[in-house]
């Protein structure tokens, strides 16, 4: 902010009068201020000074108020003070206030009454203050009233201490106790008054009790709590009161603000809301031409600021408290860090909003009067506009124009109302639905309105429709919620036009409808962001297997708000550091944590599945980055679980998590269960039986059916000796069975081991020893017999009566392929160790080829062939079946080129 133009006492006019009144004495008292910040002040001192020249406790602390605005004006005037300091100095001063006169009429009436004593814990009372609004949010203005609410922590009566005492139930002690607070900090007397104090947000208003229990406040917010009191509610902030009384009241509101699901019915509310400010701004500005331009409440103006930063506090604070701020600024930056804004907007609106609050205290500076409308005269427009560093009142307007158009174009993009009018001539579902019609007057109603959309079986398309509308759950849902529905059904309807198969389509779109349809918040999420609708409506189409996951799992349509998030790249390190801090904040409570580890898997795992579906992902990428994502979870999982285990000896476990299978090889999918086995290497008497207990847990965690649903399915079947083994083994164990007693098939499942997550020392060990058991020296033929003996074994468990050629299991397909590789680590890697390196089927192949181990051109043949069939394999997944198979002739040739290349290794014909 650019320094005044003009000095203090030129522009404030309360500034010139309280300097007047004593000039001498008042211009040494500033001085002696102005040189540090003022939220530095040592207030009792001041205080105490006031009072040992005479003056009461009120009075004192209203000259103290008088002293410190003026100096605030000199200081922020001037460029020394920002915005930070000045509404940091303010709230500090409220809050001293608060303390200081309550402390001192507490004890006047508990002389007169005795002390307030809790009927059930026989404690002593204290009055709990919530500081509300700006005071809440530690950003108070200079010449703002304060916003307060009075409670106590229960109904009771006062104890005498001495005779005389007159004694008074609870109510009635803090009823007086509140009364006479409010006197002495708003009573207008000599030197002017402290706060300014409303009460009006108290439960039931001005019509409801000065002060309120907590057990009241509870019932109030449970059985009465409105959509626009969450909102006011953000900003509650204790400033008096029992440490524990005031944790007990947080945990009643909490849950009333703050949703433990995505809230985007919140829009709604808060436009209904800014609708109402706004009437009646607009009816005031009528009645008083010269409030017109309310910087605060108008358009583009401070609150607008306000409530964009509160929408994503009440949608998203349930689920990552560190939304859960008071401050405006504060939450505008966590917004940013969070990627729920993006950066540039998020700056520009702090910057608007910085400006807007120094503007609305260059106005207050003027009269010390609690305004918020630019200066209706121009010779005060001047000194603010001088005041803000600006030579002109023209220019002044001009900026201030620019934020104003800013602030509102970012509001009406995520309030304007987009739920849409519909034609209901042109709709496909008009509202009521056909009440006064029979079954086949409607199927033919509908079957014509489909025709017009150009669907190829308009006649099914109607079936499906009309026995979608009267499932007993749509039939069941309430005016608002049938009325969003149909709205975006025929919102929706014409997009089929382009789908893949429109008529399929139609039905993944209604069943999702159908599992949704009670839960307001989705409603209004698709409701509010016609670009999210679409663009569920496009997964749908793209895939089965993607619309039964957001079936489960429709918590994830938020991930549809964006698209520049849900097609960005992984950023692995925000990832990590944000899950870790939201784990952070539910230690304590097992079950959140667990929907915290589902919730923040299912959300990236649905970012990749977007890209997949748009395009953007290679099988082999995706594989990788659902690795990567798997590894991030399993080490989560298992901090936690350590952390949540009694009796732990140490601060991390000497614990490792060994990725065998898919995940050992990289090569994940959407749906593929984890391979693990768990090593230990800790001398404590306990650990076999701690790190049993920790695998236990550990895999609960990942296995157990929450309200999330699960993370992953877990296989421990290739631990040494396999299910009759230990659930854990001890390093030298596992070394000594996998130099003793290991199949040749445990050495085949070793080709694709690696370190997950755990303790990296014990994960080095397993990498070295796992290089060692792969490159000793086996007999080639006792090699081959193996590893074809185990091929027959996986060929009869497989049986294929299809007369579909099966890319995973039939001959010629991928997993011969993998068996072709895994016989070329274990026969070829003491001569050439490099072949123990984890780099996939794909890239080993062509190592191989390149080493001489398979013929010329046949190892980039196949390897394009295993990719080609995990590509086949990955679409017809994604349709929904369980087995990926192909006509025959469709992998005649592959399937032909790769039993080419088993007789060369093997000497033999693949079955």
């Amino acid at each position: 902010m650019k320094p005044s133009l003009i000095s203090a006492e030129q522009a404030s006019r309360f500034y010139h009068h309280w300097l007047n009144a004593d000039r001498e004495k008042r211009e040494s008292e500033i001085q002696s201020l102005i040189h540090s910040p003022l939220h530095r002040l040592d207030l009792p001192a001041l205080l105490q000074h006031e009072i040992g020249n005479g003056y009461s406790l009120p009075r004192a602390m209203r000259r103290i108020r008088n002293l410190l605005i003026c100096a605030i004006i000199e200081r922020n005037l001037s460029g020394k003070a920002d915005l930070s300091e000045v509404v940091e100095t303010m709230t500090l001063f409220a809050e001293f206030a608060i303390r200081t006169h309550l402390d001192s009429l507490y004890e006047e009436l508990t002389e007169t009454h005795g002390t307030p004593v809790g009927a059930h814990s026989g404690k002593k009372q204290k009055m709990i203050v919530l500081g509300m609004g700006k005071l809440g949010g530690r950003e108070l203005n200079v010449s703002s009233d304060i916003d307060l609410i009075f409670v106590y922590p229960e109904n009771g009566e006062t104890v005498a201490t001495r005779s005389g005492q007159r004694t008074l139930s609870n109510q009635e002690f803090f009823t007086r106790l509140g009364k006479r607070f409010i006197k002495a900090l708003s009573e207008i007397a000599e030197d002017g008054f402290t706060f300014r104090v409303d009460m009006a947000l108290r439960p039931n208003g001005a019509s409801g009790p000065l002060v309120a229990s907590i057990g009241m406040v509870e019932q109030y917010l449970i059985v009465q709590g409105r959509e626009w009191e969450r909102y006011a509610w953000i900003k509650a902030r204790a400033i008096t009161g029992d440490p524990e009384d005031i944790e007990t009241l947080g945990h009643i509101v909490r849950p009333f603000i703050y949703r433990r699901y995505l809230d985007f019915s919140v829009i709604d509310a808060i436009r209904n809301l800014h609708q109402q400010i706004r009437a009646d701004v607009v009816r005031q500005e009528k009645l008083h031409p010269e409030r017109s331009n309310n910087i605060k409440l108008g358009r583009g103006g401070i609150r607008e600021i306000e409530f964009l930063a509160q929408m994503f506090q009440l949608i998203r604070g349930g689920r990552d408290p560190a939304l859960q701020d008071r401050s405006t600024r504060n939450t505008l930056h966590i917004l940013a860090e969070k990627r729920q804004l993006d950066e540039k907007t998020a700056e520009t609106l702090l910057n608007s909003y910085t400006f807007l609050r120094d503007l609305e205290h260059r106005i207050q500076y003027l009269d010390d009067a609690q305004t918020h409308s630019l200066p209706s005269n121009e010779k005060d427009l001047l000194l603010v506009a001088n005041a803000m560093g600006m030579h002109t009142a023209a220019e002044l307007l001009e900026t201030w124009q620019k934020h104003r158009e800013f602030v509102s174009g970012q509001f009406d993009a995520i309030f304007s109302d987009k739920s849409g009018s519909h034609d209901q001539s042109k709709a496909v579902i008009p509202q009521p639905l056909l009440a006064s019609q029979t079954e086949e007057e409607q199927i033919h109603f509908l079957q014509t309105k489909f025709e017009t959309l150009d669907f190829q079986d308009p006649e099914s398309a109607a079936r499906r429709m009309l026995a979608f509308w009267k499932t007993n759950r749509i039939l069941s849902l309430s005016d608002n919620n049938r009325a969003k529905l149909i709205s975006l059904v025929n919102s929706l309807l014409p997009e089929l036009r382009n789908a893949h198969e429109p008529l399929v389509t139609l039905g993944r779109l209604l069943d999702f409808f159908e599992s949704i349809a009670r839960r307001t918040a989705y409603l209004s999420l698709l409701t509010e962001y016609p670009a999210a609708a679409k663009r569920l409506l496009h997964m749908l189409d793209a895939s089965e297997w993607a619309a039964r996951y957001l079936t489960r799992h429709p918590i994830l349509l938020d991930e549809l708000l964006d698209a520049r998030t849900l097609m960005a790249p992984p950023d692995w390190s925000f990832f990590t550091s944000e899950l870790d801090s939201q784990l952070e904040n539910q230690r304590g409570d097992t079950e959140l944590l667990m929907d915290t580890l589902r919730e923040a898997h299912h959300a990236q795992l649905f970012r990749f599945l977007a890209q997949d579906l748009a395009g953007g992902l290679t099988v082999e990428r995706l594989a990788d980055h659902l690795s990567k994502l798997a590894d991030i979870m399993v080490e989560a999982t298992l901090r936690e679980v350590w952390r949540a285990m009694p009796k732990r000896h140490r601060d991390t476990p000497r614990f490792a998590v060994i990725a065998y299978g898919k995940l050992g090889g990289k090569e994940l999918g959407y749906a593929s269960d984890l391979d693990l086995i768990f090593l230990y290497d800790d001398d404590h008497p306990d650990a076999p039986m701690l790190y049993t207990r920790l695998a236990q847990r550990f895999i609960t965690w990942m296995t157990s059916p929450t309200s999330a649903g699960i993370l992953f399915d877990i296989d421990v079947a290739l631990r040494p000796d396999g299910a009759s083994g230990l659930m854990v083994s001890s390093f030298e164990s596992f070394e000594r069975y996998q130099n003793e007693s290991a199949w040749a098939w445990e050495h085949q499942a070793l080709t694709r081991a690696r370190f997950c997550a755990g303790d990296e020392t014990i994960g080095n060990r397993f990498e070295a020893l796992r290089n060692r058991i792969l490159r000793q020296q086996r007999p080639p033929a006792w090699l081959k017999e193996e590893i074809l003996k185990m091929r027959q074994r996986i060929h009869d468990a497989h049986p294929n009566h299809s007369g579909l050629f099966d890319l995973k299991h039939d001959a010629g397909g991928m997993i011969d392929i993998e068996f072709i590789v895994q016989y070329l680590v274990l026969e070829y890697s003491r001569q050439y160790p490099e072949l123990t390196e984890n780099f996939g089927n794909i890239a080993l192949l062509k190592m191989s080829e390149k080493l001489g181990l398979v013929p010329k051109e046949s190892g980039e043949k196949v390897s394009a062939i295993y990719r080609l069939f995990r590509k086949w394999q990955h679409q017809i997944r994604m349709q929904g079946a369980d087995q990926a198979k192909v006509k025959p002739e469709r992998a005649t040739e592959q399937s032909n080129e790769v039993k080419k290349l088993w007789k060369q290794v093997f000497g033999q014909p693949s079955n």
